[in-house]
């Protein structure tokens, strides 16, 4: 007599159980190792779970094949049991499910169960700082970089302590290097550290060249990069030690004696301020971006003169379009530079296609930016400011000044 063959259906019955088991059985697995790990009392938990495994296999030998029989055995047996299992599983876990119920509101006032992410401060640092204690202060932000060596916060507060309080700048930069030889710091923090290295050697040492090559490491380390190109303008504007102090030091005012009895006096008979030579302001400007093309205000300042001193809309242009079309430059000076492009034109009497043109390529090339929403409200008030604008008139440019503007056209002057 033959054995009859597993039909086809059985076979796929065997398999989608054997499947549902184990699918069932690693689920659990990972829920348990889970639960354990992140509860405060895991061996309860542990035993709660055996517990669970207990009665459940219980169920399962004993009290199933009997309901499965029917009769007054299920009546008299499965019920009761099934109510027994059920009342010791709820007395094991009733906290748990109680904290399941009330977690979602307690978590709205003590953040739940959400691990804490230690971090620094420097808050006891910098309450002694404000009271002068330098060095107490420098201890206590070393004690949390001890515990976060590669803070990029601290490590900063720490060398400007240094520089700033404790006069000593060849200690800062050492820690201005370690920065440098940290590998999880971003470009950005790194370009932030060296180029506040470089304040720190023109303020305090008054070292230009020391300044220069400080930058010039932030070009070689990002090549092709915006902090590069602003480092590079920045290098560019270092024509001299009292520039670079400009931005550090006080100017000095001198103050000249004014009129006596001026009440007396005939106001047609004292003269008004001198007007600058704008004149020679442009001569030096170009002189200056001959030797540095890559100073940004420079070339910025030179472009106002050839359209507010010469009404030479054409050479402002110019000037304009080269440091817009300079790459790498970052999306707040490009705006800055339309803006004021858009200005000069309305300033000099351009029509409103021409202004508008200007500014709506702050909007082609920032699509959804705060900028181009500015643009864009600029736009439609700009038929009210072009109303009533009318053209400056020229003054003749010398041959000297001619020459220049027309030799540093065709976008060659950010180039060199």
């Amino acid at each position: 007599m033959t054995e009859p063959h597993a039909s086809p259906g059985h076979l796929w019955e065997l398999i989608f159980n054997g499947s549902l088991l184990v699918f069932v059985a690693a689920f659990g697995g990972w829920f348990f190792v889970r639960t354990v790990r992140r509860s405060e009392e895991p061996l309860l938990l542990i035993f709660k779970w055996v517990v669970t495994a207990i009665v459940a296999m219980m169920i399962i030998v004993f009290v199933v094949p009997i309901v499965k029989k029917g009769g007054y055995g299920a009546a008299f047996v499965g019920i009761p049991a099934t109510a027994v299992a059920g009342l010791i599983l709820a007395i094991a876990w009733r906290k748990n499910l109680a904290n399941m119920i009330a977690s979602p509101f307690g978590n709205l006032y003590d953040g739940g169960t959400a691990e804490y992410e230690p971090r620094p401060a420097y808050s006891t640092a910098l309450a002694m700082r404000k009271r002068g204690e330098f060095r107490g202060s420098l201890a206590a932000v070393r004690k949390e970089l001890e515990k976060f060596p590669t803070d990029i916060e601290g490590q900063l507060l720490l060398a400007d302590i240094q520089a700033e309080n404790m006069n000593d700048l060849p200690g800062a930069a050492i820690s201005i290097e370690r920065i440098c030889n940290q590998a999880e710091h971003t470009p950005r923090n790194i370009a932030l550290a060296l180029n506040t290295l470089a304040d720190w050697y023109l303020k305090f040492n008054q070292d230009a060249d020391l300044a220069r090559e400080t930058l010039q490491r932030i070009i070689e380390r990002f090549p092709d990069s915006e902090m590069s190109n602003l480092a590079a303008q920045r290098i560019a504007s270092l024509a001299g030690t009292e520039h670079l102090l400009a931005a550090h030091d006080r100017k000095k005012f001198t103050v000249v004696e004014g009129v006596k009895d001026l009440g007396l006096i005939d106001p047609k008979s004292y003269s008004a301020p001198p007007d600058v030579d704008a004149a020679k302001q442009a001569a030096d400007l170009v002189t200056h971006l001959q030797a540095h093309p890559l100073d940004a205000e420079a070339r910025e300042g030179l472009a106002i003169i050839y359209a507010d001193h010469y009404g030479r809309m054409d050479l402002a242009i110019d000037q304009l379009e080269q440091l817009i079309a300079h790459p790498n430059e970052p999306q707040r000076r490009v705006v800055h530079w339309l803006n004021l492009l858009a200005d000069l034109q309305v300033r000099h009497g351009a029509n409103y296609e021409t202004a508008r043109a200007t500014l709506q390529r702050i909007v082609d090339l920032y699509p959804g930016a705060p900028s181009a929403d500015l643009a864009a409200n600029r736009i439609t008030l700009l038929k009210l400011e072009v109303k009533g604008k009318g053209k400056v008139s020229e003054v003749k440019l010398g041959t000297y000044e001619q020459d220049i503007g027309l030799k540093m056209g065709g976008g060659k002057g950010l180039a060199g």
